[in-house]
């Protein structure tokens, strides 16, 4: 009987003193041990504590990024400004300070921490979080990772976040010992799309140095065989659709420099050599337009692009008339004097923008929504800034498409372009017809130079690499069709890509020369002929 009691109370003497110590130690409480030992084993002291998580670990986690983290006889300290804390027990203490010897914070450390970081933001109410995190844990998921995944995926509901994590998981289990499970971690890699994953999946299929395989199990294999062809698709899809878009974005910025000047050579027949200068009026009129807004309304810098589109086409609108009245409406009817006059006038203006704001190219800070883009697979993203552009481009077309058909300016510039003598006769200013349409069509190309300043460098000669392209458009559309113009731009912006990802840059720009130039041959009017009774004089 006395064993019997003096049993039971050993027996609650240890149950009580268990109980004590799991009060003392908080979760994460056997990472802590890591941190006093060598490199390798802070880094994994690191890795457990965001496997382990709970809420002393953000705490140890914080401190040791802010350089509060220390080791005085293999007991791990938190230095606070109003004291130094045991880590483990999180009990106010009274070491020196000077005793205690900082961890230092240096590449690997803080790679382990933003990995550390991911695995407790996998744990947040908020998917977008979640989804970052496991994108993060994603990119170099170790073994010890593993047991995280499986709770994480256990709870996790986004769909978004369990394809993250379970590719992760995926990664981890090609390397596992049975068969089984790396045949179904290699199917569910098949649902990725980028090049690490293509190139974990390729090793698998690839011979050994002993005439075997790299993977011996010949199911696995297939598996991985099957997943690299849907990810190679993926991908060419992908690339195939990003390609499409860039010609798209280039198209837009075709369209808008070649708006303008279909609506000019429709008009008066001149070939305006000095057009691409008025897409530099139009970008550097942006430039001012931000630098206002950073100096006098810092706080709605975001929405200088806003103003800078009326300013924009103004500033190019003003250039385009006072190029009319000054120098072109003394010789129409002369068409080599006047490519030459506007030859001098395109110099004239590159000279006045480098002795205004200098020979340098300058650049334009994307406001914040239009920073950044959408994913879509391999790394394949479109920038806000180029979509911002493409819709731009329409809004425009739709303006001058509005102008050119529901106004009565746009029914004389049309009457012009169709028989200016008959137009004339029946009491459509001519004249005053000339100078609206030179200065809307420069107008519209200074708002090609807003769109274009948010995506390339404003400079003097940045609207020479634009004139032969927009001249291109003009005639392959057809001379004053605002329908042929957009067929064009976009079909030489698609065009023109694609052949750049096949040829090179320069081969593809002889390529689509060519094109233009059998074209032409076989239809003088371009894709879309000028309608009317004199259409063919």
């Amino acid at each position: 009987m006395r064993f019997h009691r003096a049993f039971v109370k050993a027996f609650l003497s240890c149950l009580a003193l268990l109980a004590l110590f799991a009060r003392a130690a908080p979760d994460g409480g056997g990472a802590l041990a890591g941190f006093a030992g060598d490199f390798s084993a802070r880094v994994e002291a690191i890795e457990a504590l965001g496997i382990e998580g709970g809420g002393d670990a953000r705490r140890v986690l914080d401190a040791l990024e802010a350089g509060k983290l220390g080791i005085w006889k293999d007991q791990v300290y938190i230095l606070e400004d109003d004291g130094i804390f045991d880590a483990a027990s999180g009990e106010k203490t009274l070491v020196d300070p000077i005793a205690i010897e900082i961890i230092t914070v240096n590449n690997r450390i803080r790679r382990a921490l933003g990995g550390a970081r991911a695995a407790l933001a996998l744990t947040s109410g908020n998917p977008a979080e979640r989804l970052a995190a496991a994108n993060t844990l994603n990119e170099s998921p170790s073994p010890a990772l593993l047991p995280l995944f499986e709770r994480a995926l256990a709870t996790e509901n986004d769909e978004a976040v369990r394809a993250v994590l379970v590719r992760a998981a995926a990664r981890i289990k090609l390397a596992d010992a049975d068969p089984l499970v790396r045949r179904q971690a290699a199917r569910d890699l098949g649902a990725a799309s980028d090049a690490a994953v293509r190139n974990l999946l390729a090793d698998l299929l690839a011979k050994s140095g002993e005439g075997g395989w790299a993977e011996a199990d010949a199911g696995v294999r297939e598996a991985a065989a099957a997943s690299l062809r849907a990810i190679d698709r993926r991908i060419a899809l992908s690339q195939a659709a990003g390609t499409m878009f860039t010609g798209l974005s280039l198209g837009s910025i075709l369209l808008l420099a070649a708006l303008g000047l279909a609506v000019t050579y429709g008009v008066m027949g001149i070939i305006n050599m000095a057009h691409g200068e008025l897409l530099m009026v139009g970008a550097y009129a942006t430039f001012v337009v931000q630098g206002v807004f950073r100096t006098y309304f810092p706080e709605w810098v975001d929405l200088y692009i806003v103003a800078a589109i009326p300013a924009a086409f103004l500033a190019a609108a003003l250039t385009g008339a006072a190029m009319e009245r000054l120098v072109l409406r003394h010789l129409y009817g002369r068409p080599l004097e006047s490519l030459l006059a506007t030859w001098g006038l395109s110099l004239v203006l590159i000279q006045a923008a480098r002795v205004t704001f200098g020979p340098q190219n300058l650049e334009l800070a994307n406001p914040g929504w239009m920073s950044g883009g959408v994913e879509l697979a391999a790394g394949v993203v479109l920038p806000f800034n180029r979509i911002v552009i493409v819709f731009f481009a329409a809004f425009v077309l739709l303006l001058i498409w509005l102008t050119m058909q529901k106004t009565r300016l746009g029914m004389f510039v049309r009457a012009v372009t169709q028989n200016r003598a008959m137009a004339g006769c029946v009491g459509v200013p001519t004249a005053r017809v000339d100078t609206l349409a030179f200065a809307i069509g420069a107008g519209v190309a200074g708002l090609g130079g807003a769109a274009l300043s948010q995506i390339a460098n404003v400079g003097p000669a940045m609207g020479q690499g634009y004139i032969v392209d927009a001249f291109m458009v003009v005639v392959l559309g057809g001379v004053g069709q605002l329908a042929g113009a957009v067929w064009a731009a976009l079909g030489l912006g698609i065009v023109s890509k694609f052949l750049e990802g096949w040829a090179g840059a320069v081969i593809a720009k002889i390529l689509v020369l060519l094109f233009i130039i059998a074209f032409i041959q076989k239809r003088p009017q371009g894709i879309f002929a000028l309608k009317g009774r004199f259409a063919d004089d």
